[in-house]
């Protein structure tokens, strides 16, 4: 109460809720000495006989217990009913109720700051988890994408092996298409007797020449064209048998040079 008056002092307030205050204190006071003074004189008096005594006991008791009663069924009364002294203690209670609103708010903000810390951090966590997903996928579908297509490194290589087997597959070819020509030129052209290879020599204490089958004269030019197309021509001498010239001479698949009758050359066919 003494709290009160001096906040309201304080504050300013009319000097008159100040004294009406007061006074009901005083009054208050009083009530409470005159209920000291009258236990004071019931604890002075003459013992009584022991049936008096006790009737004086249960009727203390009896008036005790309506007290008591009376207290807890009673509601409070109010201090002042001066509209001033109201205005004041509400103040005072809106001032206290203001400082427990203001901690709880605090105390919400500093919670608010960390949640939204926390939730920052979930976020960023996230982006993250995210973006690594992301890396994942694209790694998936280039994988997939090698699996399905080849790499150019490998059609490079099957393209080689490709080729490769066709080489292969050509030289096979040419073998048996030489092979088979060679049984040909060796059933239709035989080699010459020994007798007609010498018969035109000067003196017959020389040896004979050792005449080359057709089949090696074409070999013979298809390899001059092939290693030197520049100068495909090829000198003819004697193990070249002329009637062997001539047949290729005049079936047109040998030239002769236009300046030296002893070269020859073959047809270009394949240009």
């Amino acid at each position: 109460m003494a709290e009160c008056l001096s906040e309201i002092a304080d504050a300013g307030g009319p000097v008159d809720a100040k004294e009406e205050l007061l006074e009901e204190c005083e009054s208050i006071w009083k009530q409470m000495e005159e209920c000291q003074s009258k236990l004071m004189l019931l604890g002075t008096d003459t013992p009584l006989q022991s049936d008096a005594k006790l009737s004086l006991l249960m009727l203390r008791w009896k008036t005790l217990t309506v007290d008591y009663r009376w207290w807890q069924a009673r509601n409070p009364e109010i201090i002042s009913t001066n509209p001033d002294v109201l205005l004041e203690l509400g103040k005072e209670e809106l001032q206290k109720v203001k400082s427990d609103l203001d901690t709880v708010l605090l105390a919400v903000q500093l919670k608010n700051k960390k949640l939204e810390a926390d939730l920052e951090r979930e976020q960023q966590w996230c982006e993250e988890q995210e973006q690594m997903l992301d890396t994942l996928n694209k790694a998936e579908e280039e994988t997939k994408t090698q699996v399905e297509q080849p790499s150019t490194e490998s059609l490079k290589i099957r393209g080689f092996d490709e080729l490769k087997n066709k080489i292969m597959t050509l030289k096979t070819y040419r073998k048996e298409l030489l092979s088979a020509l060679g049984e040909f030129l060796d059933e239709h052209f035989p080699l010459p007797e020994i007798g007609e290879n010498t018969k035109n020599k000067n003196s017959s204490a020389e040896p004979a020449v050792e005449l080359i089958t057709i089949q090696e004269i074409l070999e013979i030019l298809i390899n001059k064209l092939m290693t030197t197309p520049h100068d495909p021509y090829v000198t003819i001498d004697e193990s070249f048998w002329p009637p062997y010239i001539e047949l290729l001479l005049r079936y047109g698949m040998v030239l002769r040079h236009p300046e030296d009758p002893k070269r020859l050359r073959l047809e270009a066919f394949h240009k």
